[in-house]
């Protein structure tokens, strides 16, 4: 009897001492009653320097525990096996980390007799962990700190993550995009599918695409997007779509093209300008001839003579060409201004009085909405009473002769600009007519009841003054014209200035 509890003794010592971690059997009052070998080597000591001293004794070399959140007392009221974490720093500097492991071993009535304790090295297991929670925390900071929307989603279309970046883009908060949106309902009708299908068929990678995304306002948005599938073991478990949003972009790609446009057409313009200049030129001395000695000729014809009526015709024709070279010399800023201060309300008014044909404003309503503010320009007011009036008369043609003619003149002093605004109550101008009607010779009127020089002519003077000239508003109801001027400053002369202060 005594020989086999010896050899199952014995058994049970093998297997305690072949354990792969160090290992103390102590008693309740932490008193060591075995050391298995491994903890003999990696403590470098002997057996009998460990029997009956206290387990805090041997760790850190104390008469009492140091450890206030040794699990020891617990396992003995609990009976049940535990486990705590030891950190701790050697002489080097080098920070190493335990795992204390518990395990209470009963007696026959059930009772704590023995503790048995573990101690498992988890320094390299626990550097891991830190350098894994320190790659997650910096990822984290990344895609919530990314200027660009990131959006993740099962492989269900469930949203599992927005960045604000996402947030501000689709206007959902993180918690309610988890909970109340699916990746189907940020893209417009069956857009998803096609996504989805395009990386399928680019293997999971889909390069920078444009498409649109729908915000929770229902608004359509251009949007730049990378995808991705993301597989656990060979299984697709989620998708990621990276967005950069193209609205500031295309609207820059619009002005840029706008600019090229209006950069071309002002080249056109000027080669235009140049062309006018010599043609009108070459005209306007043979045409001079030709009313002199038609003038002449139409002096010595009587009244009733038969070629009266073809000569008169001829004077009519000539005096038409004449005015046509004349605008074509205006057009092309040949002729120089004489530029004069003076307040844009009065040359607006001034400009009004030179309309010679009052039959014209007979159904027509003119109202006169001037600011009070003092407007002064550096302009050649008769420059600018030529264009005046060529908007006048356009939009009372526009108008057929009724309706109402507003002019508003108003100045914004931030920007130093004054402002005239022409409006009728006509039919518009078409929209595809819009881009040309400052082009010269272009014109939608009837053969023989306009040259198409009127409005070219009217954009040479006011670029001629340092002015610009525009459509604000075109539509069914009527068209207003803008003309704009700089604001006139007078510059002080400081010797004035210090006199005054004298």
């Amino acid at each position: 009897m005594n020989e086999h509890l010896y050899k199952e003794l014995d058994w049970r010592l093998r297997v305690f001492d072949s354990l792969s971690f160090p290992t103390l059997i102590l008693k309740p009052d932490r008193s060591i009653v075995s050391a298995n070998q491994i903890f003999l080597q990696k403590y470098a000591v002997e057996m009998d320097q460990v029997i009956g001293k206290r387990c805090h004794q041997v760790f850190y070399g104390a008469e009492t525990c140091p450890n206030k959140v040794c699990p020891f007392e617990k396992v003995i009221s609990d009976k049940s096996g535990t486990s705590a974490m030891r950190r701790f720093t050697t002489r080097t500097g080098k920070r190493l980390y335990e795992d204390r492991v518990f395990s209470p071993i009963l007696d026959d009535n059930g009772e704590v007799a023995y503790i048995m304790e573990s101690v498992r090295d988890v320094t390299r297991q626990k550097h891991l962990e830190l350098a894994l929670k320190e790659t997650e925390d910096f990822l984290e900071k990344v895609i919530l700190g990314s200027p660009i929307a990131i959006v993740a989603a099962d492989r269900y279309g469930h949203i599992l993550l927005m960045n604000p970046a996402a947030e501000e883009l689709f206007g959902y908060t993180n918690t309610f995009a988890i909970r109340h949106v699916t990746a189907h309902q940020l893209y417009p009708s069956g857009t998803a599918s096609s996504i989805m299908r395009q990386l399928k068929q680019s293997r999971g990678k889909l390069p920078s695409v444009r498409t649109t995304i729908v915000n929770a306002q229902g608004e359509e948005i251009p949007v730049d997007l990378t995808a991705s599938i993301i597989y656990e073991d060979e299984e697709e478990v989620a998708t990621v779509g990276i967005y950069t949003d193209l609205r500031e972009k295309l609207a820059v790609e619009r002005k840029l093209k706008d600019a090229q446009a209006q950069l071309a057409q002002s080249e056109k313009m000027a080669s235009l300008g140049q062309l006018a200049a010599g043609v009108a030129h070459e005209i306007n001395n043979p045409l001079t001839g030709i009313l002199f000695y038609a003038n002449l000729k139409l002096e010595k014809m009587v009244p009733e003579d038969p070629e009266r009526e073809d000569v008169e015709a001829v004077v009519e024709d000539v005096k038409r060409c004449r005015d046509i070279v004349q605008n074509l010399l205006a057009y092309s800023r040949q002729s120089s201004p004489m530029k004069d201060i003076i307040q844009l309300n009065a040359i607006v008014n001034q400009s009004l009085t030179l309309v010679r044909d009052p039959k014209m404003f007979r159904n027509v309503k003119i109202e006169r909405d001037f600011s009070d503010e003092m407007m002064l320009v550096h302009v050649d007011k008769n420059q600018i009473s030529q264009v005046i009036i060529n908007l006048v008369i356009n939009a009372v043609s526009a108008m057929a002769g009724a309706g109402t003619l507003t002019l508003r003149t108003y100045r914004d002093k931030v920007r130093g600009k004054a402002y005239l605004e022409v409006s009728d109550t006509g039919c518009g101008i078409a929209a595809e007519h819009l881009s040309k009607i400052f082009d010269p010779f272009y014109t939608t009127k009837a053969p023989g009841e306009g040259t198409g020089l009127g409005l070219s002519t009217a954009y040479g003077l006011i670029k001629e003054n340092k002015g610009n000239i525009r459509v604000s508003r075109t539509s069914a109801e009527g068209t207003t014209f803008v003309l704009e001027f700089e604001l006139y400053q007078a510059v002080q002369d400081p010797t004035a200035e210090a006199e005054e202060e004298m």
